[in-house]
């Protein structure tokens, strides 16, 4: 038999592509369309998207942040503290993994808030010193005729108001001849800030009168007197005032004669200043708002 009679005979495949290959093609390029119009219908959740991106950064270490709980990871098992590492060259421009806010609690400044509260304590007590010379200046004559006297105490000035020329025995009504005093204390007031408590004070005399049921009723009587008087010109703030009547309960003397009685009959206008730790936790705070570096101790004197 010839070579031509024998590929003749041979069963091959015809020629070309097999004829399900135009359906197969036609089918996939029908699903691609598909999927292009799903894709162009559809709406990306931007939340969901960071939420697996950040899922993505904590799997692989880009940007770790360091639960307070969790073990540091990349250290030694020598090292008995979290230390960060040396810096060293590298060929990448960009910084691939950066330990953020916990992991930062290791590598805190301490301060030491003991220095900063004696040294603002004694800032504060020469400013209090001050203001308490300018109050005698202005109140000299009241204070050499014995109606008023100022001094300091810790964080506040006291301004006492005696009994004498400004309330009658018995009675929280103002004297006339006494709003000129409290008016050139309104401007001394009116000089400084802080919160302002006026405070009544009687002596151990039971009272009981239709007006007044007890030494309470009175105290705090005469110091909401005092306050109204303060407050008439309107150029101070209500808010800053705080009313409290004390009785008989902190006499400044025993009450066992006439002249200590008297001593004991009074008002006190305290200028409360910010107490000196308040202040140090205070800028602690803000300090450690703005640099998470930063960490204070506060030690009680």
């Amino acid at each position: 038999m010839s070579e031509e009679a024998e590929e003749h005979d041979c069963d091959c495949p015809p020629e070309g592509l097999p004829a399900y290959m135009g359906t197969f093609a036609d089918l996939m390029s029908l699903l691609m369309c598909f999927f292009v119009l799903l894709l162009s219908f559809s709406e990306m959740d931007a939340l969901k998207y960071k939420m697996v991106v950040k899922s993505l950064d904590n799997a692989f270490g880009v940007q770790r942040q360091v639960a307070a709980n969790e073990i540091p990871k990349g250290t030694s098992i020598i090292a008995q503290e979290f230390s960060p590492g040396e810096p060293r060259p590298t060929p990448l421009k960009e910084v691939r993994q950066d330990t953020q806010d916990d992991s930062r609690d290791d590598l805190k400044i301490k301060m030491n808030a003991d220095e900063i509260e004696k040294e603002q304590a004694k800032q504060q007590a020469k400013n209090i010193a001050e203001e308490v010379e300018k109050f005698k200046e202005a109140l000299e004559s009241e204070i050499a005729e014995g109606l008023i006297s100022i001094e300091s105490q810790l964080n506040r000035i006291v301004i006492r108001i005696r009994e004498k020329g400004s309330f009658q025995s018995g009675d929280a009504k103002l004297n006339t001849n006494f709003e000129p005093i409290l008016d050139k204390i309104r401007e001394v007031l009116l000089k400084t800030d802080g919160g302002i408590a006026v405070a009544g004070h009687t002596d151990n005399i039971p009272i009981n009168t239709p007006r007044y049921r007890s030494n309470w009723e009175l105290s705090s009587s005469r110091a909401t007197s005092v306050v109204h008087e303060l407050l008439k010109t309107g150029e101070m703030t209500p808010g800053r005032f705080v009313i409290e009547g004390y009785a008989d309960v902190q006499p400044l003397t025993t009450n066992d004669t006439v002249a200590n009685r008297a001593t004991n009959r009074r008002v006190e206008i305290i200028v409360l200043k910010s107490a000196v730790k308040d202040e140090v936790i205070r800028s602690i705070d803000r300090l450690n708002q703005e640099y998470d570096s930063i960490k204070g101790v506060i030690t009680d004197i």
